[in-house]
């Protein structure tokens, strides 16, 4: 599956169904009056939240949603079938807009949430409902409302609890492997994540799972587009916990210049960000240089964050990380 996380649909609702003009004719009923019926409403198009989705890729193989039309009234004061309704499935965390003014619809925000983008058209009355004591045979009819016909642009912002930030090669995708079940492409070469990655931590049956995302490598500029960081810096809005890895064996810089090339780039997209509950990780411990540990650790202390080393390889340290991430979790809900 690949990974999108922006989409344009074009959505129709269905028309109304046409009222019904009609009279009653039977024998042994004389002057038997009216009796069309109404016509059906038209189906609407409703988004509705799916956990078992994280992309919007399924959106880019048909060009328009249309939802089913209303059916026209009949005699003997029939009403017509109302359309069905048309789902569209789309993950947790998806923002729907207006791509002409760029305005929010709505968005989706937990499973099976629903959202209607677009109302179906009411169906139209049958002449049996403009019989009146002075016109005792009325022809009038009322055609079908047309459906809401528009379109819109869909964009996704994961739901996380944990979001884990840092320039490419800090070790955020073997984090990820160790402490979930997720199994990231790996490798020593910048931009080796391409998309979000989701992870969920799962350590026992009395724990309470949550869900890490690796977000692609940052770089300076990203704010403004460079690299891969402004399609997706977007994701970091929506995680509770931000978890800032450096890394601590890097031959070139310090790691005080590589946390703050990442705290700029995120205080330029949304200044709230670097106001979230955030931990400060020196990664690769194994092979770590001590001057970048003290440069790290004095950097923490100065923005009164916490800081933690870890070894993804080792594993050290990480059992420590997943526990505290677990509890800060749990302080952040109660607030």
């Amino acid at each position: 599956m690949i990974f999108l996380d922006e989409a344009v649909i074009h959505v129709r609702a269905g028309r109304g169904g046409n009222g019904c003009s009609a009279f009653r004719r039977e024998k042994f009923v004389p002057r038997g009056g009216p009796s069309g019926g109404d016509g059906g409403h038209g189906g609407a198009v409703i988004l509705v939240g799916d956990e078992g989705l994280n992309t919007l890729y399924h959106l880019r193989f048909r060009s328009i949603y249309p939802a089913e039309r209303g059916r026209h009234g009949e005699g003997s004061n029939k009403t017509g079938r109302s359309g069905k309704d048309l789902e569209i499935k789309v993950p947790p965390g998806t923002q729907v807009f207006d791509p002409e003014d760029s305005t929010l619809v709505g968005e989706i925000l937990g499973h099976g949430e629903r959202l209607v983008v677009a109302a179906g058209g009411r169906g139209g009355r049958g002449n049996a409902r403009f019989a009146t004591s002075t016109n005792r045979a009325p022809e009038r009819a009322d055609p079908g409302e047309e459906g809401v016909e528009r379109r819109l642009r869909l964009e996704l912002k994961l739901l996380a609890d944990v979001g884990v930030v840092g320039l490419p090669n800090a070790g955020k995708s073997t984090l990820i492997s160790v402490i979930s079940a997720a199994r990231p492409r790996i490798a020593d070469y910048p931009f080796t994540t391409l998309v979000p990655q989701l992870g969920v931590v799962a350590d026992g049956p009395t724990d309470e799972p949550f869900v890490v995302a690796d977000l692609p490598g940052l770089i300076e500029g990203a704010s403004q587009g460079a690299g891969l960081g402004h399609q997706f810096l977007r994701h970091v809005e929506r995680c509770r916990v931000l978890l800032h890895l450096v890394d601590l064996a890097a031959e070139e810089g310090s790691a005080e210049e590589d946390l703050s090339t990442i705290e700029h780039e995120m205080e330029a997209f949304d200044p709230g960000l670097l106001k979230r509950p955030r931990w400060i990780v020196g990664t690769k411990l194994d092979s770590a240089r001590e001057e970048r540990r003290e440069s790290l650790r004095a950097a923490a202390a100065e923005r009164g964050l916490r800081f933690l080393e870890i070894s993804s390889v080792s594993q050290e340290g990480v059992r420590d990380l997943v526990n505290g991430l677990r509890r800060l979790l749990a302080e952040v809900v109660d607030k």
